[in-house]
């Protein structure tokens, strides 16, 4: 059983994002890139988050984080990379990528994935990755685990869940 909630429709036109500095002013502090940064590339990623409902660590059933994977977008709606994991990898059109380890989350309202803060690992491959030292996750609507049954009953049904995030990458100055 797979479950789909909102559709990519839906969320493009109601979720459109916008790349706006005063945004980034507002972040929370845990989530905020540390000075001698600069901002190399801002993208929108819009896709999916996949849950498995399954028995989890602490023996309860419940819905299990599987992976994302998002097209990343300039501010015209352009392809420029993808998203996709695990492990989190954030890859280029030309063939760059990198991967990271998470610093700190924000909390960002009810539905929606929280705030993120990573540092990014050296990049693989020549190209718009190169030299990324942090990447922010920023203005996320949706992609929480669905609040539907996870029990016995729906052991190892997946749900793949839509969302949209604004991707911020930085570059040591």
């Amino acid at each position: 059983m797979t479950l789909h909630h909102l559709t990519r429709a839906t969320l493009a036109t109601t979720l459109i994002a916008s790349f706006s500095h005063a945004a980034l002013a507002e972040t929370p502090a845990d989530v905020q890139v540390p000075d001698g940064n600069t901002i190399a590339l801002e993208t929108v990623g819009v896709g999916a988050i996949t849950y498995m409902c399954e028995t989890k660590d602490d023996g309860n059933m419940g819905w299990v984080f599987k992976g994302p994977h998002a097209a990343l977008n300039a501010s015209d709606g352009s392809q420029v990379g993808s998203y996709y994991g695990p492990p989190a990898t954030w890859e280029a059109l030309d063939g760059s990528k990198i991967t990271g380890t998470q610093l700190a989350t924000a909390a960002n309202g009810d539905g929606n994935i929280p705030l993120q803060l990573v540092e990014a690992n050296p990049a693989e491959g020549e190209g718009a990755m190169m030299g990324v030292s942090y990447i922010q996750r920023l203005n996320t609507h949706g992609g929480v685990a669905p609040d539907v049954a996870c029990d016995m009953d729906h052991d190892g049904a997946t749900a793949v869940v839509t969302y949209q995030a604004d991707y911020i990458f930085w570059t040591a100055e």
